[in-house]
């Protein structure tokens, strides 16, 4: 059998791909660099978004490029470590001149990974800049690390009852045209696989022996734990190697939505924050339907999601969490 992850968002050409994980406990963070700049788009679509520079990347704003784009755990403390990105970033004389300055352009976003261990250990500048140290354009590790260090799936129904998120990545190239995401899932609700329709991790039975399928429960009546705003969220940064404008990165991302959709049950809900980037180098050296481009960037989206919990290892609690592997 081929292996399943021999294609990643490295694949499109301009970019690479850091993670650092902390060793303390569960977390970490994920950056892509684009040393020479890219258009970038965003959609965020959870309730709860923790977000940095968003609004930069509106096609109504100023500034055409960023530089870099940083996923991290940490809650919004997770938020620092952009700081460090940027850093790394001047160190080497990348940003938009402004006067006598260089400025890192640097979009992050959070996810909430502070249910294990010490709250006050998360993602900081030293964090951000670490990632940047360890980018490559090697195939970036999948699973329980980086961004996806402490990351979790199937929260509907209590943390006790959750499985073991991760980070994932998958590329696809058509007509020449390459186009990678990375996700980090960290889903309220349960991963489908959408070949299938069946939850593949996600909330357990009560046992803990078995997938509960968020989604028929809920159908026959069981109702939710209570569940703060802000305590899940899937990120991730879709790329391409075709030219594009900020409007037609902002379409990519979200039509990219509709892969976390086929791939994560329910989505999008008042606990997560999900938000996706898109990112267009333009090494191709020319354009793309932007609508093929969408299409693909769902596609890819949904097949990084799988393989982000198909790949991520089982942590021992409280509360203790297994992986996708444990139940195959």
């Amino acid at each position: 059998m081929s292996d399943p992850f021999v294609d990643s968002i490295v694949d499109v050409a301009g970019l690479a791909v850091g993670h650092f994980t902390d060793s303390r406990r569960p977390t970490g963070c994920t950056v892509v660099l684009v040393p020479e700049g890219a258009a970038c788009g965003v959609d965020v679509r959870g309730a709860a978004p923790g977000t940095r520079e968003t609004e930069l990347l509106s096609p109504l704003n100023a500034v055409e490029q960023v530089h870099a784009v940083l996923l991290a755990g940490g809650s919004a403390f997770g938020l620092d470590a952009a700081g460090g990105v940027m850093r790394w970033l001047e160190e080497r004389g990348i940003g938009v001149k402004v006067g006598p300055a260089r400025v890192p352009i640097v979009p992050a976003a959070i996810l909430f990974d502070l249910w294990l261990g010490d709250v006050r250990i998360r993602p900081d500048a030293e964090a951000g800049y670490a990632a940047c140290a360890a980018a490559s354009r090697d195939r970036p590790a999948q699973g329980s690390v980086g961004a996806g260090a402490g990351a979790t799936v199937g929260k509907l129904f209590g943390i006790e009852r959750a499985m073991k998120g991760g980070i994932g990545s998958a590329s696809i190239t058509v007509d020449g045209i390459t186009i990678g995401a990375i996700v980090a899932v960290n889903a309220l609700g349960d991963v489908i696989d959408p070949a299938s329709g069946l939850p593949v991790a996600g909330a357990r039975t009560a046992d803990g022996r078995r997938l509960q399928g968020t989604m028929n429960s809920l159908m026959r009546g069981e109702l939710p734990a209570p569940f703060q705003p802000g305590a899940a969220t899937t990120l991730g940064v879709i790329a391409t190697d075709a030219r594009l404008s900020k409007a037609q990165a902002s379409k990519i991302a979200q039509m990219a939505h509709d892969g976390l959709a086929r791939a994560i049950n329910p989505v999008h809900t008042m606990g997560d924050g999900d938000t996706l980037f898109a990112l267009g180098t333009g090494t191709a050296g020319r354009g793309a339907n932007v609508t093929l481009l969408g299409a693909l960037a769902a596609e890819v989206t949904a097949r990084a999601v799988l393989r982000a919990v198909r790949a991520a290892t089982p942590v021992a609690g409280p509360p203790d969490l297994p992986a996708c592997s444990d139940f195959t």
